[in-house]
Formats: structure tokens, sequence, C-alpha cells
């Protein structure tokens, strides 16, 4: 009879289990002598209280916060925390105006912070002027007259691009501004042309614009808050009222340049997905340049694609697209060719950790508001270090009670179920105290439950096993047969057992929020652990154990007595063709293996 490699090498497969467990203790200690994990795992916002932020709106005018604004910016705002590792963060609504975001621990890191705290409102508006940032006059007697630069960025298919330096713009004598804000003597009839020509938009003109590229956006106010702008004052665009449906006179990112921007050709809603990486060269290979690549949902596809053929054929700087984010331009290219299919790639002086960051809170969407810190308070922990005692205790006498079954049930056999709850266990403590130093994840009362629930799903499976193994005994099978056969039968009904338990909980954890997935993360964790420790300990020890004499020779004691368990006692029987099959229970070596 062919003999199961778990029977053949128990000592081995023991042996792995024990270099997994040492290594994740090493890894562990590793990370609290050089790093900034520590033993204990991490606590919830219940268990150990946490920063509370309190989030107000920034309306335009007399516009009111709509139920729906707010309930997607709580939505928008769950998932932010959730990609940033913060694990039982709560956000909840208040007197139906105000957010209030509740992070566990002492200290809110800053990336965790902007990532709650800013509206990343990206939105795609046409360039209809630019220059240098700061108000710096040019020198008397002379004008640039025609543009002084290119666009440095491109929009060959995919709208990419860096930020430009001052294009198609011509100023005037000693005041810095461009030519589209000096009055005409000539009132132009139809919409204005294109900055930097012969015949110049007036400041005031009462044209009407005829689509967002329109120099007729242009009046008197755009003059003077174009004119007044320096972008090297610190803060001087935080005031800057971005209203959708008007031009825009805002700065670039880093301060270089300004911009007259016309009204939104695309909001940052319209973008179906956004991830970062670095643009391949034509050979396939990557480069160095760092992007965030778009993809734009079908009516974004619609509006970017019908602007781009209109700017394409535009001189500069009006055949530019902005990008800006939270009012602020972060790359402006320029078109050389329509762009149909819905697909952009931003680059400009992105790192790719700040592409990825950024590619992260546009993937989850822009705030449909833009929000203010009002409050900033550290909280107490809503349970506390009592509840966490508790729950511990209940742990301990749910541990008591499998221990006192398993004696009664399987005698010296339920010892192997006590040693691989306690395995579980050390294992499921390492693995939460990683994943709180590498994941930020926390352990609150919901996911304490979950390990307490998980000490039944773990005895659950070892009772499969011995149940098997005992049935094989009873059929008259000696034990070492009995272990062989009883491990392929149990094994299908582990994994059945063991698949519905993680699909509920990784169900769960999708669907949930807040404490639940703390419940079905911790679940779903001890059901995987529950698999290995079967797999890698139970089955291999109990092949071990099955070589003995106490176990193998079915003392009373042991949980696998054959004339305690029933078992048949079995006859010779003609197997045809001249041979003579002897019971099962005969056949045993002096090891009490069978032959």
């Amino acid at each position: 009879m062919a003999i199961n490699p778990y029977n053949r090498k128990p000592l081995k497969i023991l042996s792995a289990l024990a270099a997994v467990t040492l290594g994740l203790y090493g890894l562990l200690f590793a990370a609290t002598t050089w790093g900034d994990a520590q033993w204990a795992p991490k606590l919830g916002l219940d268990l150990d209280g946490g920063t509370q932020l309190v989030l107000k709106p920034v309306l335009v005018g007399a516009n009111k916060v709509t139920n729906e604004q707010l309930s997607q910016a709580r939505d928008i705002i769950v998932q932010r925390v959730d990609a940033n590792g913060v694990a039982g963060a709560e956000v909840t609504t208040r007197n139906s105006e105000d957010i209030v975001v509740s992070v566990p621990g002492k200290s809110l890191d800053k990336t965790t912070e902007d990532a709650i705290r800013k509206s990343s409102q990206m939105r795609f508006r046409p360039v209809l002027a630019t220059a240098p940032g700061t108000n710096q006059p040019v020198p008397t007697g002379t004008s640039t007259g025609t543009a002084t630069g290119t666009a440095t960025g491109t929009a060959t298919g995919t709208a990419t691009g860096t930020v430009p330096k001052a294009t198609g713009t011509a100023t005037t004598a000693g005041s810095g501004v461009p030519g589209a804000f000096v009055k005409s003597t000539t009132e132009p009839t139809g919409s204005a042309t294109a900055t930097g020509s012969s015949t110049t938009a007036p400041t005031g003109s009462t044209a009407k614009p005829a689509n967002s590229s329109d120099l007729a956006w242009i009046t008197d106010d755009i003059s003077k808050a174009y004119q007044a702008l320096d972008c090297s004052v610190p803060g001087v665009t935080d005031k800057i009222v971005d209203d959708p449906a008007k031009p825009l006179v805002t700065c670039s990112d880093d301060g270089a340049e300004k911009y007259v921007l016309g009204p939104v050709v695309v909001n940052g809603d319209q973008i179906a997905d956004a991830a970062a990486g670095y643009r391949p060269l034509s050979n396939g290979q990557p480069s160095s340049t760092v992007e965030i690549s778009l993809t734009f949902k079908s009516s974004g596809t619609k509006a970017y694609g019908e602007a781009s053929k209109r700017m394409v054929s535009l001189e500069s700087p009006r055949n530019q697209m902005a990008a800006t984010l939270d009012s602020r331009v972060i790359v402006a290219p320029y078109f050389e060719a329509a762009i149909l299919d819905g697909r952009a790639s931003i680059s400009g002086s992105f790192t790719i950790e700040s592409a990825r960051d950024l590619a992260s809170q546009l993937k989850f969407g822009a705030l449909p508001l833009s929000f203010t810190l009002q409050t900033r308070d550290q909280i107490s922990p809503t349970l506390g270090s009592e509840q966490l005692r508790m729950g511990l205790i209940a742990g301990i006498i749910g541990f008591a009670l499998v221990f006192l079954y398993s004696l009664a049930q399987y005698r010296a056999l339920g010892l192997v179920t006590v040693a691989s709850i306690i395995i579980a266990a050390l294992l499921t403590y390492v693995a939460i105290a990683i994943l709180g130093w590498s994941h930020n994840f926390r352990l609150d009362m919901a996911g304490v439950t979950g390990l307490i629930v998980a000490i039944g799903v773990t005895a659950d499976s070892f009772i499969v096993y011995f149940e098997r193994i005992r049935d094989e005994v009873r059929e008259g099978r000696p034990l070492r047969a009995a272990v062989d056969t009883g491990w392929r039968r149990a094994r299908r009904t582990i994994l059945a057992a063991d698949g519905v338990n993680f699909l509920a909980a990784f169900v769960l954890y999708l669907l949930a929020s807040s404490n639940v997935r703390g419940f079905a993360f911790t679940l779903g964790l001890t059901t995987l652990i529950d698999l290995l420790i079967v797999v890698l300990f139970t089955h291999p020890l109990v092949a071990l154990l099955a070589g003995t004499k106490f176990f193998g020779g079915g003392h009373r004691w042991s949980g696998l007595d054959p004339e305690r368990l029933g078992a048949k006692a079995q006859k010779p029987r003609y197997a045809g063709r001249g041979r003579v099959a002897m019971p099962t229970n005969a056949r045993t070596a002096s090891d009490g293996s069978a032959l």
C-alpha cells in the first residue's frame, strides 16, 4: 500500500512550519529593533482612542450642501482612508453639512490627513492666456510682441506634457500685462482672436463666448485679477473661487506661471480610472518620465474629444488644455491631434510617490465639495481596556471549553487539538502585529470577536479529521492506514468548510464598513491560518503519533482504542485467481503500520 507523503515525512513538514513561525517572529523582531514596529498589536478607535477631524464644506455664493453631495463626499473619504491602510476609521456626517472623520491612533500622519482633507478637484480647462507667475515689469521700450516660447508638453493621442513656460502672449511695455487685456481702438465683431495676434480682445468685451476657448470670456474683472495676481506670494491661490462655469485666473502648482483659463470642459468626476507609472519608450521599455494615465467615462470622453478637435487648430496657448488640481494648474499640454478615445496621460514634475498618491486620490474620485478643517481633537476610546479585558476573558473561556471537550471526546488525541490551537494563536498574533506595522491594521472589538469565533472554526476542522480517522479504525483498518485514508477524506470536507468561511468573510469585508470590516478581516485571516495549521501541523503530528506504541497500539486512553470504538472483526475472503484477502486489522507490522 502506498504511504501518503505526509506520513513518510511528518518531521520535515513540522520543521517547515517551525521555520515559517520563526521567520515571522524574526521579521517582527527586526522591525521593532530597526523600524517603528511594536510587539503588541495596534488597537482600534474603540479600544485606544484616536484623532477626530471635523471638515466643513467651502461653498460658493449662496449655494447649499445637498444630501447627495454629502453622502458622496463621505463615501469617497472612506475609500481614501482605507486606501492608506487605516483600519477602523469612522466617517460620519453631522448637522447635514459637516463630515466627522475619526481615525485611530494618537497621531495622524500627513499623508493620511492630506488624503482626507484634500478635495482633489481635478478639472480640465482650456488655456486663454499665460505669463510668468511673478509681476516683473518688462524693460521700458521693449515688447515681446510674439510668443516667447513654445509649450514643452505634447499631446500625441494621450494629452501628455509638462507645465509650459510663458507662451503665446504679448506683453505691453512696462506692465507685464498680456496684449489680450489692452483695450483696442476698434470694437471687434464676433469673438476675439488669439492672444498675440494683431487684433486683440479688448477688456470689457460684451461679445457672447462661442465656446470655452473663446477669448470673449476675458472681462474687466478677469483683467484686473490677472494683473494683480503674483504667484510668488505664499497662499495667493487659497482664496480663489473656482466656479466651473466661469473662467479662472490662477497659478501653476510651482508658482512659475499664471494663467487665464476658460470654463471647465471635463470635471474630475468623469475620470473612470487613474494609474501612475513610468512612460514607456517606443521599444516598450519604461523611461524615466513619471506619468499619470487617465481613463474618462463615456460623457467625459465625448466632451474631451470635442474640445480637442476644436483646440488643436488654435494658436498657442489656446491649443493647450490645463489640468487643474484644487484650482492650481499641474500641467498644460498642447494638442497635436484630437483625442477621441478617452485616454489621456499627465506628466510633470512628479516623483513616482507623489504620482501614485495623486492617482489614488483621482481613482477614488474628486470630492463634490471642497472642505476646510474646522477642528482637530484627540478623542478617548469608546470602549477602553475594560472591554478588551472582557473580550480576552471570553476567549480564554472558549479555549478552556474546547480543551475540556477535546479531552473528554478524544482523550490523549485531544492534546493535539490544544497544541494546534496554541500554534494557530501564535501565528495569528504575529500576523496581526506585522500587519499593524506594515499596513497600519488596528485590532478593534469587532476584530477580537472574529478571533474568538475562530477558536470554534479551528476546532471544527480537527473534529472532522479525528472523526474520519476513527471511522476508518471502526472499519478495522490499522491506525497508520486509518490516518492516511482518513486524511484524504477529511481534507475535502475541511477545504470546503474553510472555503465557505473565507468566502463569507471576503464578501462581508467588501460590502461592510467600519468595525464590521474588522470582524470580517480577522475571521478571514484566522480561516487561512486554520487551513495552514491543519495541513502543516495537525496531520503531520497525528501521522507521527500513529507510529508510537501508545497511539499505534490503540491504548485505551489514546482516543483510538479499536475495542472502545467498536471496530469490526473482519474475516479472510476470497479475492479471485487463487488469492485470499486477509482482514486489514491482521495485516499489521510490529510497529503498527500496514504491510
